[in-house]
């Protein structure tokens, strides 16, 4: 199965004088046949059609493939006779016609060696490895795989020496070496994926799933057939695909899943019969019988074992040709004619011991010693060329070894060193990253703090001086006796608000230098909240702000637990913020409600409320957002950011709710006390 490779290799190397061939449709190719007497770009034309049709119209495939076989023998090109005996006997394997394909890849194999190209051999031993196995000649298999995989370590062909590992595994799973084949599947893997062999991870998986059903681990053999069935469509491996089916439809059989095995069966059929694949239809065939037989249908079972006996026999394939005999055994044994079970049993025992017999056996086994000796000693023998008589070269091996155990260990203290640094390397540079972190962190946030200062520098510029030059302007004019008594009282009613701003602006800029030298001492104690509220109205009512009725719905003895001060800055400023934004004899409202251990104080008015985008950005330090009342009270932002930080402080937290025209709720926590 892994001969797909090496057919798109040489026939896209040969079609490589002409590129443009490559990307053009049948249509397309065919209307270039007719225009050209280039007998060179003939040859590659007709090739390529051959590659387009191989799985669209098999008869049209074979056609072409004939006419390039003839055109390469009438010029007697080498390079042409390779190709076009390559496309033969790939058409021959797809077709499962492996005689006809073992006949074109020997007169293949025999071009290549007389050329002496290493690559081609190692392709073409390939081939012929494939024919030998799918007809379950497994020691003349093995035989041309070990080839194979010594002619491509000979030039270093990494891709050549992971298909000839995969098939020997695949030869290793027939006959029942399924530890070693998994080995050997896995050392494949290894290799296609260091060279970014992509179409070999399907194969390899498809092989994997194979050896894990023969091993009745089912679960793992479906991932692996699953996944290997997606990468197969994936990379379009319609030669891999029908293996792939077969296997899942085998191993839903041996679930019980009929209706499955036989779905996949059907799949696979209509591949096969696209490319006249009577050997792949008869094994599909062989498949679907064991399902009848469990249906209990023996007649059609019947009918398709006999079917594939014949074409067994036609193609001389003495695997599939056991398998017919040892399912017609068993078909004989269900129907009760035990005397033809029998003869069949017997028929199959003599077949299975001419095909597996004692001589292909021993002869496996000395191929399989020999490869892995040679395997296993192939860098110390290149190293040893030279050798003169057997002493010494078991010298010179010995102290080889003492070279390489000197180099391994050396190796492994400047690889643990080289480890120990980088270590050392990594372990500062995340020091190092996380210094700058810290520092990029200290400076953002001394870049925020500079924005504060700077916000709250011009909020003491501006807001304490206005009220001081309006005292000083009305002083100035008493002095002169240049202001009368009414307006005088009008004045000082004006005076009155600007002085109740400037001191709450002083009591505001005080706290908050003291947080922000962390001068502010938290003292938690347990506070009575409905008292705390009644002092802060009747403070308030004193000031005769706006004549708003203040409205105390937090129950009796409600305690909380935080810094007496700071609940009552948050308090005073929440009220003053309500205050500002209601309209003269309007409502405040305060209440609290208990959950969990947390208090949560609510401070409602009915005033103007706060549009959507000014939420957002209320409590923002660098933001320090102000709006004049509904009485054209000055504001500066910073007790709304005061009484955050003071809540968190207490470990609570501050939000609101408001709607244009209807009001506003500011919410903050504290602890239960």
């Amino acid at each position: 199965m892994m001969r797909k490779f090496f057919s798109q290799v040489i026939i896209s190397g040969l079609i490589a004088a002409t590129p443009a061939l490559a990307q053009e449709n049948p249509d397309s190719l065919e209307i270039v046949l007719r225009n050209t007497t280039n007998d060179s770009v003939r040859f590659n034309v007709i090739l390529d059609l051959s590659k387009k049709y191989q799985y669209k119209n098999f008869v049209k495939a074979e056609q072409f493939s004939d006419q390039a076989l003839a055109i390469a023998e009438s010029k007697n090109w080498h390079w042409a006779k390779v190709a076009a005996y390559s496309q033969k006997g790939f058409l021959a394997t797809i077709s499962g016609d492996y005689t006809s394909a073992i006949k074109f890849d020997n007169q293949n194999l025999q071009l290549v060696v007389g050329q002496r190209d290493s690559a081609a051999i190692a392709e073409s031993l390939n081939f012929l490895g494939n024919d030998y196995s799918d007809l379950g000649k497994y020691d003349e298999a093995y035989y041309y795989f070990t080839q194979s995989y010594r002619v491509a370590r000979a030039i270093q062909d990494s891709l050549k020496m992971t298909i000839a590992i995969y098939n020997i595994g695949t030869v290793l799973t027939e006959l029942g070496q399924f530890d070693l084949a998994l080995d050997h599947f896995s050392v494949a893997t290894g290799i296609s994926q260091a060279i970014g062999d992509n179409d070999g991870l399907p194969y390899n998986q498809d092989a994997v799933g194979d050896v894990f059903l023969r091993k009745k681990d089912y679960e793992k053999a479906e991932d692996n057939l699953l996944k290997a069935l997606k990468n197969t469509k994936a990379r379009k491996l319609t030669v891999l695909e029908p293996r792939v089916l077969k296997h899942l439809a085998r191993l839903y059989f041996e679930t019980k899943q009929f209706d499955k095995a036989l779905a996949i069966y059907d799949s696979a059929t209509r591949i096969y019969q696209s490319t006249s694949n009577e050997f792949g239809v008869a094994e599909v065939d062989l498949g679907i019988s064991e399902i009848l037989i469990e249906q209990e249908l023996f007649d059609p079972a019947q009918k398709k074992i006999e079917s594939s006996l014949a074409t067994a026999k036609s193609f001389n394939a003495g695997k599939m040709s056991i398998d017919c005999y040892k399912l017609l055994s068993v078909l004989a044994e269900r129907k009760g004619d035990y005397k033809a079970a029998l003869g069949y049993h017997k028929n199959y025992k003599q077949l299975e011991d001419s095909l597996f017999s004692q001589d292909m056996v021993e002869k496996i086994f000395h191929d399989q010693l020999r490869f892995r000796t040679e395997t296993k000693d192939f860098e110390i023998a290149t190293l040893s060329k030279a050798r003169s008589d057997q002493e010494e070269e078991i010298r010179r091996e010995e102290f080889l070894r003492n070279i390489l155990v000197v180099v391994f260990s050396l190796t492994v203290i400047m690889l643990f060193t080289v480890y120990r640094s980088g270590q050392r390397r990594i372990q500062i540079n995340k020091l190092l990253i996380e210094h700058q972190e810290e520092i990029k962190k200290r400076n953002d946030e001394l870049e925020q703090l500079n924005q504060v200062k700077d916000k709250f520098f011009s909020i003491i510029s501006h807001d304490l001086r206005s009220p001081l030059n309006a005292l000083s302007g009305i002083l100035n004019l008493m002095e002169k006796d240049s202001i009368s008594r009414e307006e005088f009282s009008n004045l000082t009613k004006e005076l009155r608000t600007q002085f109740n701003h400037t001191r709450t602006l002083i009591n505001n800029l005080l706290d908050w230098a003291l947080l922000q030298m962390d001068k502010l001492k938290i003292q938690q104690e347990k506070v009575e909240l409905s008292k705390l509220v009644d002092e802060n109205f009747n403070l308030l009512a004193s000031m005769h702000l706006k004549d708003m009725k203040l409205i105390n719905r937090v129950p009796a003895n409600t305690f909380g637990w935080g810094d007496m001060n700071m609940i009552n800055l948050v308090l005073r400023n929440l009220i003053l913020n309500a205050v500002k934004f209601s309209k003269p004899g309007g409502d405040i409202e305060i209440s609290a409600t208990e959950k969990e251990g947390w208090i949560t104080m609510a401070v409602r008015d009915f005033g103007v409320g706060i549009q959507p985008e000014v939420q957002r950005i209320l409590f923002e330090k660098t933001m320090g957002y102000s709006t004049r009342g509904t009485a054209n009270e000055k504001g500066t932002g910073l007790g709304l950011i005061l009484c955050k930080e003071f809540v968190e402080k207490n470990g609570g937290a501050i939000w609101l709710e408001s709607e244009v025209g209807k009001g506003s709720t500011f919410y903050f926590t504290l602890r239960k006390a």
